[in-house]
């Protein structure tokens, strides 16, 4: 929710949003990814001057007005990220490279080594994958209530997960031999997406990284119960990064769980970048995604020693840092003129691809090794993991999610409007 600026509260000015008590247009359409333009804003057409205290601090740019243009480069980003990520878990991994691999049945270097020197770096795209995660989080809840922020999440994440968790179960199921059978009441509790807070593995690998995003919203949430501005997304990323550096010394476990120490640095660049994009450049914003950096070169050399193993610290940051500096173009508008609408579709396809690439992909390879050129297998697998999640986004995801969508904003309605706070006397 978005509340009007009072002169006697010093707050700092913040962009065109949502006025309070507006009911907003809802979250974002489910074929149009979370990246796209900022909701249009009442005071776009009706402008009204805001007084500021005098001295009262303010961002370095003010908000501009009305509807931004589409991010369609973020969309590309993604996708690229999701092949990267696809890459590495085909032909890249410490398992895929270990003689005794039960995917290639050796190691990975031997078959195409050009290939598994490029595919050992892959991974790096989970980390870039939060980074614009914070960034469009952001971008497509400024502005909304709490109640559009939920729904919007719901409607995202849940339709095509429930298909990856069941479609990853029955191949694994019918094809044995790479991963082990999942008993159905495991595949059942992981339709909640819960499982790693349980404690409970994952139909699929890579799983993990929704449980990093689900803590992300779920604390995010806080700051757009009391709606975003500028000084309080600010304020998050300062507390939720000081409680990230403490969390691994304190010995509590709910600290660790709530600050997320290995993955909040990322989401908090992405919340420095987009206030770059939406209110300009400043000093404290800079710091920020500078310390984001510096706790995330710890991070990725931390990966490398624990998990990865058959890659090095140096390229992992050097690609890393190559694409924050890439950010920090598109947060200050050097890449709006890329307004290519494909791109749009090809975002759309990052989730469902994400979803079902690995245990099914590794099976395949596994059965069509000694049928196939290694690398014409890697690429066909890839292609045509994007042309599945395509299907999967049209047939499944959209569908699935007006429904949900429809019905969550009737049970919203039924809860009645929440209660206008009232100033403190």
């Amino acid at each position: 929710m978005k509340h009007a600026v009072k002169s006697s509260t010093g707050e700092w000015p913040r962009g065109s949003g949502a006025a309070a008590g507006a009911d907003s247009s809802g979250p974002a359409p489910p074929d149009v990814p979370e990246s796209g333009a900022e909701p249009a804003s009442p005071s776009a057409t009706h402008p009204t001057a805001v007084p500021v205290p005098a001295g009262a601090p303010q961002p370095a740019g003010p908000a501009p007005p009305g509807r931004r243009p589409r991010i369609y480069v973020v969309d590309g980003l993604r996708l690229l990220a999701a092949v990267a990520v696809a890459l590495h878990h085909y032909a890249g991994t410490d398992r895929a490279n270990s003689p005794r691999s039960n995917i290639w049945d050796r190691p990975v270097s031997a078959i195409m080594p050009t290939v598994f020197r490029i595919a050992a770096y892959g991974w790096v795209g989970v980390e870039i994958f939060f980074v614009i995660s914070g960034f469009v989080i952001c971008m497509s809840c400024w502005g909304r209530r709490p109640r559009d922020f939920f729904v919007s999440r719901v409607i995202r994440l849940y339709p095509a997960y429930w298909f990856g968790v069941l479609f990853t179960a029955v191949v694994v199921t019918m094809v044995p031999g790479v991963w082990p059978k999942p008993r159905p009441q495991l595949v059942l509790f992981n339709l909640s997406m819960f499982q790693s807070g349980a404690q409970l593995p994952s139909v699929d690998g890579v799983y993990w990284t929704l449980w990093s995003e689900l803590r992300f919203y779920l604390v995010f949430l806080i700051v757009v119960a009391f709606g975003l501005t500028y000084r309080r997304v600010v304020l998050f990323c300062c507390v939720w990064g000081a409680l990230a550096l403490v969390a691994p010394a304190s010995g509590f476990p709910m600290l660790v769980l709530f600050a997320d120490p290995d993955g909040a640095w990322y989401f908090i660049a992405g919340l420095a970048l987009f206030l770059m994009y939406r209110f300009g450049q400043d000093m404290l914003l800079w710091g920020i995604l500078a310390l984001s950096w510096l706790m995330a070169q710890n991070e990725l050399g931390n990966r490398i020693s624990t998990v990865e193993h058959v890659s090095g610290w140096r390229g992992a940051l050097l690609i890393y840092t190559l694409f924050l500096l890439f950010m920090v173009g598109v947060a200050l508008g050097l890449t709006d003129r890329l307004q290519w609408k494909w791109l749009v579709t090809a975002g759309a396809l990052t989730y469902p691809f994400y979803l079902i690439h690995y245990s099914a992909g590794t099976i395949l390879i596994n059965r069509l090794q000694d049928r196939v050129d290694a690398r014409l297998l890697v690429g066909g697998l890839i292609l045509a993991g994007l042309l599945f999640a395509y299907a999967i986004h049209r047939l499944i995801e959209q569908p699935l999610a007006r429904v949900l969508k429809h019905n969550l904003t009737k049970a919203f309605v039924r809860l009645g409007p929440v209660p206008e706070r009232r100033p403190a006397p």
